[in-house]
């Protein structure tokens, strides 16, 4: 049987042992954002900031998704609430004066809406290079899906802002710190690790350089524009053909704006089911 991409493979019940609905659903999707909450990163700028106002332009772009922001900055009852580093064991997973940090507490979050999507954003820095990166866990089983996602969101902001792309790397490859994942033993950032985050699609974005591309970073119409330009990656990123018994469905994002309540994204099917059999998706 012939599956196609694995990132959202469908499958379709039979109404044996099971309430098989009506007509085709697919499950809300859930999108978390954990913008940079770091203010100690390069001279004269804050990553948090900027970081911040990249992911509310993202999530001011249409379509509206269930989206949700998760950040520290000004909380005091976590440690490195405002400051450190995504791979060092002391500004993650450490538990000082019976405080757990800045980042475990964004994670926390996180998990309790049970994203699909969980999307880091950061600024680089000490590289001397105007670029975007993007990065992703090693050795789970949602690599391969993570490296499309994180391509397709460097790529967006590559071309609206002239960044140079570096592509997608693994996050045991940054070879720094000393924050390693418990199944692999690999160093790893602390927000990718499976172990941490619940998300099935999570990918960690280095966007510029905090000195090569200050110039960019601090303009509020950059911003605005690389927000946008991840918005719209992320959602045709959602829209992917799939394969199923021969038989073609394309899945499309299908968003209600009625009101607060109301508002989310449901994934549905471009043609009709057999009578008595549901779609349904691993993932969304």
């Amino acid at each position: 049987m012939k599956y196609g991409n694995p990132l959202l493979w469908l499958i379709l019940l039979l109404p044996f042992g099971c309430n098989p609905a009506k007509k085709a659903t697919g499950r809300k999707l859930v999108v978390v954002w954990q913008p940079s909450h770091q203010t100690d990163t390069g001279k004269d700028f804050s990553e948090a900031a900027t970081c911040n106002a990249i992911v509310e332009a993202a999530m001011g772009t249409a379509p509206g998704l269930r989206e949700y922001k998760v950040w520290s900055l000004g909380k005091t009852d976590y440690h490195h609430a405002d400051s450190g580093s995504n791979t060092r064991i002391l500004h993650t997973s450490a538990v000082l004066d019976g405080k757990i940090s800045g980042y475990a507490f964004e994670l926390q979050e996180s998990n309790k809406k049970k994203p699909r999507v969980f999307i880091s954003v950061h600024n680089n820095g000490g590289t001397k290079r105007n670029a975007v990166w993007g990065y992703i866990h090693y050795g789970d089983k949602y690599e391969a899906d993570n490296r499309e996602l994180a391509a397709a969101l460097v790529r967006a902001i590559s071309e609206v802002s002239g960044m140079e792309n570096r592509g997608v790397l693994l996050d045991s490859t940054t070879g720094r710190n000393d924050y390693r994942c418990a199944t692999t033993g690999k160093l790893s950032f602390y927000s990718l690790d499976e172990q941490v985050n619940t998300a099935p699609y999570r990918v960690l974005l280095e966007i510029g350089d905090n000195a090569a591309s200050r110039a960019i970073l601090t303009d509020p119409e950059k911003q605005k524009l690389i927000g946008e330009a991840i918005k719209k990656a992320l959602v045709e990123w959602m829209n992917t053909k799939y394969e199923v018994r021969g038989t073609k469905y394309e899945v499309r994002l299908t968003c209600l704006e009625q009101s607060p309540l109301r508002r989310g994204c449901f994934l549905t099917p471009n043609l009709p089911l057999p009578a008595g059999r549901q779609l349904t998706t691993n993932t969304f």
